[in-house]
């Protein structure tokens, strides 16, 4: 029987009771967080919620910003010989919140592959000092996916297969495909250094180009009329030989055959780092499967506007001292890009957004060309992450340094916020500053800089007439979100702060390393002190206030869940807005 061996190893009754319990655990806070459930409060921390027939008992510990933290070992349920299931828990909630039967089939379906995807990962024994040590692209599978968002690794379009192929928790290597583009199809961008044609050439290495041009050639085509692209294997058997037959029947695109080069998948399933040659770009490919939130393709505006954007930000980065002398910062840019138009979805208005992200590509420097000997890379995300026997990365990488856990918290955050803030109050633009966009520079263990990534879907800029901003071009400016104020602060106060430094907190509290109050001093510490270095933004300081008392409570799970549900629309969903959420760093105290 097809994957009898995997199966046995991974999907054991204990490690499904496991991550059922973690799950259902990380459901309660969530939805306590996003004001979805109200449990009744008992003693000391215990909670009560009446779910339908059941009752859940657990215990919640307070946070600051309006958190939680559920300890999935003290969870139980009445009657006790009914078993923790998330998906159990599911059926109850839909009595109790607005969710249609649509949204909870298809919410079902998200949480038994995030279930299947936690128990791979509860069958890896692989220790933290080992993890420490591995390369940015390896450590990257060693990841649990979204902190927040429960249904975190649904990836809805694979099978068992893929998912054993192509999950990034697998760290199999794949070879990508490639195929030719009649030019009139294909709208291709790139830095103005940059001959397009050598540089897919290189990437894709001269025998192969070679042995492709000699592949249009037998069919009596001109490769000079095509351009070339990589494709990833599963968007071309599941989605693009029959959305573009037109296109392959006319040989307006023509199948070349495998690549080369060996990728490694990266966390977020479509970006691939090149295992072949670490110095050759990193590769992002559209993926027509839903995963947190949205379908992974690649919005063709914004994927012909990479390179544009990419410009903008390093001329910012270039002529400002402090982001690149003072601050180290170092920003990977996007310097080629590929949309393929499909021209029948193309003419329909207000189509799902899914039929226009199919097919493209953009290149991203390489990682490894951005650091210097004796330097380490790693995601945002690992410093949340624990092995099977609960310890944590951050606790390994803080020995090596030898810092105290004060010493440690301190360095990341004089690492991680002020370039974010020079950008947000000097220029009034925005990264998306979570765990997998932001990359911490470790040496020996200590953070020491920042490197920024995925510029085409997360740089936003502010809708003031700022006049940093006056020389974007109009059509940057048509395809870039414009947010008002609050809308900017969002990206630092919810991307960063509730979407992954309360995560941070809450762990390094647990490990008793580094109390939560002092956690946020320290954070306040820093962008205090950056205001006190540049007096003259005051009214920036003012406009984009990050510690105000309080700011709109943005929800991640809501969204799914009761607003948007899975209907198809012309535009991506985002978070829902719910209420308000307290600023714990209008309260607590600037570190002496």
């Amino acid at each position: 029987m097809k994957h009898e061996a995997s199966i046995s190893t991974h999907i054991q009754p204990h490690l499904w009771e496991e991550a059922n319990r973690r799950l259902t655990a990380k459901m309660l806070q969530e939805f306590m967080y996003e004001d979805m459930i109200h449990p009744e409060s008992g003693e000391g921390h215990w909670r009560k919620l009446a779910a339908g027939a059941s009752t859940y008992w657990f215990q919640a510990v307070p946070r600051l910003f309006d958190s939680y933290t559920v300890k999935p070992d003290s969870l139980y349920k009445e009657p006790e010989t009914e078993p923790i299931r998330a998906v159990s828990f599911l059926l109850e909630l839909q009595q109790m919140l607005p969710m249609s039967s649509n949204t909870v089939g298809h919410l079902i379906k998200e949480y038994q592959h995030t279930l299947l995807a936690d128990c791979h990962l509860l069958a890896r024994p692989v220790k933290a000092e080992a993890i420490t040590e591995m390369d940015y692209s390896e450590l990257e599978g060693e990841m649990s996916g979204h902190p927040w968002i429960t249904y975190n690794k649904g990836r809805i379009g694979f099978n068992h297969e893929d998912y054993l192929q192509y999950a990034p928790e697998q760290k199999q290597n794949v070879r990508l495909h490639w195929i030719a583009v009649q030019s009139d199809l294909a709208h291709v961008q790139q830095l103005e250094h940059i001959h397009t044609s050598s540089f897919l050439e290189d990437e894709c290495g001269s025998a192969k180009w070679k042995e492709f041009e000699h592949k249009l050639e037998a069919y009596e085509l001109n490769p000079a009329d095509y351009v070339f692209l990589p494709v990833h294997p599963w968007q071309w058997e599941n989605v693009l030989i029959t959305a573009f037959a037109e296109e392959i029947a006319m040989r307006r695109i023509v199948p070349l055959g495998d690549g080369e080069d060996l990728y490694l998948p990266q966390q977020s399933v479509r970006t691939f780092v090149n295992q072949t040659d670490k110095e050759k770009y990193h590769v992002k490919l559209p993926m027509s499967i839903l995963n947190t939130l949205v379908y992974r393709g690649l919005p063709g505006e914004r994927t012909r506007i990479a390179p544009e954007v990419t410009a903008f930000i390093k001329r910012i980065w270039e002529k400002d001292e402090f982001l690149h002398t003072t601050c180290g910062l170092y920003l990977l840019g996007e310097e080629v890009s590929i949309h393929v138009d499909n021209p029948a979805y193309e003419s329909v208005e207000g189509i799902p957004y899914q039929y226009k992200e199919m097919l493209g590509a953009i290149w991203r420097e390489s990682i490894y060309k951005a650091l210097e000997p004796g330097e380490q890379a790693v995601t945002l995300a690992s410093l949340l992450h624990r092995d099977t026997f609960g310890t944590s990365l951050v606790s390994v990488w803080m020995k090596q340094s030898g810092l105290s856990a004060e010493e440690w918290t301190a360095a990341l955050h004089q690492a991680v916020l002020p370039p974010l803030l020079h950008y947000l109050y000097q220029y009034g633009t925005v990264f998306s500053p979570h765990g997998q966009n932001t990359i911490v520079v470790l040496e020996n263990g200590r953070p020491k800089r920042l490197i920024m990534k995925d510029f085409v879907d997360d740089v936003n800029i502010s809708d003031q007439p700022l006049p940093e901003l006056t020389s974007i071009s109009t059509r940057m400016k048509t395809v870039l979100r414009s947010e008002p104020p609050e809308g900017l602060v969002q990206f630092v106060f919810t991307g960063l702060f509730i979407c992954h430094y309360r995560y941070l907190a809450e762990l390094l509290e647990e490990d008793n390393l580094l109390g939560e109050t002092g956690f946020w001093s320290s954070v306040k510490t820093v962008i205090v002190d950056y205001q006190k270095r540049f007096p003259e933004l005051k009214e920036r300081f003012e406009l984009f206030d990050l510690l105000q008392p309080e700011l709109t409570k943005l929800c991640l799970n809501r969204n799914r869940m009761i607003d948007y549900g899975y209907e198809d629309s012309d535009d991506r969903p985002h978070a829902s807005e719910y209420g308000k959420v307290h600023n714990a760093l209008a309260d607590v105290p600037v570190l002496n």
